[in-house]
């Protein structure tokens, strides 16, 4: 989901630094001052069929999306919000943050043209990756966006467009131009072999990175088919599990099904969804992904539908798609964007509760079971002050202290099923809390 107000070009305002840590402070606890050398012992998510697995043990996600952690880390004055919301994080039982590892083209970009990069923006992404393992939290990264945010696909065809080596305009010649192809495989070769200048880690060897994902919300509109994204999608799968056999590997689908899907007619929100190119199940089951991903936006989709609606629809899209990945796929299933507009006209903040407990009802039901539901990661989480980064979905969690309750009480019940790890320090104090 591409929600954000901030995108390239913007200039960003310094905003209520001083009040948003005093508040991270008193609510949980105060800083720690840490030193990056001094390692958080940390294990690499592995995968077991339908299961993540943690040093032999079942590993089931409460976590959250912040997407602009290295566009914070990039300027000293915005930086000490990235430190806050890990720390916060943590000390909600969160084990897993989706955050972007691009930024192509434009303000504080990444990847400055093909093959350039600046290094100052480099080492705020090595800010991010070790301020993250210095709280006990992995981070899921995506590589790129569909959407203009942050540069995206869109990107790459102009820089191509403007060598005079692009075959095509179009958007989704991102998929198929071998230009861009190389470019964009250079990009990822460039980041999965970096040494981090913090931590002295090549990010391929570092444990504190959950998984990679290829794309944030893959579409090619121009091929409904779907056959033009699945051969990009199993290349470059491919590509990066030459470079790094360490990390897990996702798509970043939304999760809609295919034109040769029953479940289109089924399950899909409307018609539209089986032509964006993209197919839930035959995507997820190139072989070098290793988990399926989903996002949940019931109020984009039915922008007209009561909320009674949008929750029983929510329940029938995630068992729909856990069953996929027990029977069809056996891989997890990992829903990793979720949330409710507070633009709807009907919108009370409870609606938001009610709406994140029966996600995690659903997930922790999978957990109990043992089947495909794998977690959920929220869309998305801010500290105070950050009013020009947020969407109709942002919160900041502990303002609302049944939202809190719910998303900790998540955390809790998921780790006492199959035992917090020691290394948790965060987890296991407030679930002694809890108790």
């Amino acid at each position: 989901m591409q929600k954000m107000v901030a995108g390239n070009g913007l200039l960003y305002p310094i905003l209520g630094f001083a009040s948003c840590v005093a508040f991270i402070y008193m609510s949980f606890g105060g800083f720690i001052l840490t030193n990056h050398r001094e390692h958080r012992e940390l294990s690499f998510v592995e995968r077991n069929g339908t299961q993540f697995m943690v040093d032999g043990r079942a590993f089931y996600i409460n976590g959250w999306n912040s997407y602009w952690l290295m566009d914070h880390s990039v300027d000293e004055d915005r930086k000490p919000r990235v430190g806050a919301m890990l720390e916060a994080g943590a000390k909600m039982g969160l084990t897993v943050c989706r955050t972007w590892a691009f930024n192509d083209g434009g303000y504080n970009a990444l990847q400055v043209s093909p093959g350039r990069f600046d290094e100052r923006v480099l080492r705020a992404l090595d800010y991010v990756i070790a301020e993250a393992r210095q709280h006990g939290v992995r981070l899921l990264l995506s590589l790129v966006n569909n959407l203009k945010a942050y540069g995206g696909k869109t990107q790459y065809v102009n820089w191509a467009w403007e060598e005079g080596i692009g075959l095509s305009s179009s958007n989704d010649s991102f998929f198929f131009d071998p230009s861009i192809k190389r470019y964009f495989k250079h990009y990822v070769k460039t980041l999965l072999t970096r040494k981090n200048t913090i931590t002295g880690i090549e990010y391929r060897n570092d444990p504190t990175i959950f998984a990679w994902e290829l794309m944030n919300e893959p579409r090619c509109m121009s091929d409904p088919s779907g056959d033009t994204l699945q051969d990009w999608i199993e290349e470059m799968s491919a590509f990066v599990k030459t470079i790094d056999t360490n990390h897990l590997l996702t798509v970043g689908l939304e999760g809609f099904y295919g034109p040769k899907n029953p479940k289109r007619l089924t399950v899909n929100p409307e018609s539209w969804a089986s032509s964006l190119g993209s197919d839930f199940v035959r995507n997820s089951k190139a072989p070098a992904i290793d988990f399926a991903s989903v996002h949940i936006y019931p109020d984009h989709w039915f922008p007209h539908q009561e909320f009674e609606d949008k929750l029983k629809y929510v329940s029938k899209w995630m068992l729909s798609h856990i069953e996929d990945g027990h029977y069809e796929l056996n891989k997890p299933v990992f829903f990793t964007e979720f949330g409710l507009s507070n633009l709807n006209k009907d919108f009370q903040p409870s609606q938001r509760d009610r709406f994140y407990k029966t996600i995690f009802d659903i997930i922790y039901k999978s957990s109990k079971r043992k089947r495909a539901g794998a977690g959920a990661l929220i869309w998305q989480l801010f500290v105070e002050g950050m009013d020009d980064f947020n969407d109709d979905f942002g919160i900041v969690p502990w303002e609302r202290e049944s939202t809190n309750r719910i998303l900790t009480d998540q955390s809790c019940r998921l780790a006492r099923i199959h035992g917090i790890s020691p290394q948790n320090k965060y987890l296991k104090e407030l679930c002694l809390q809890r108790q």
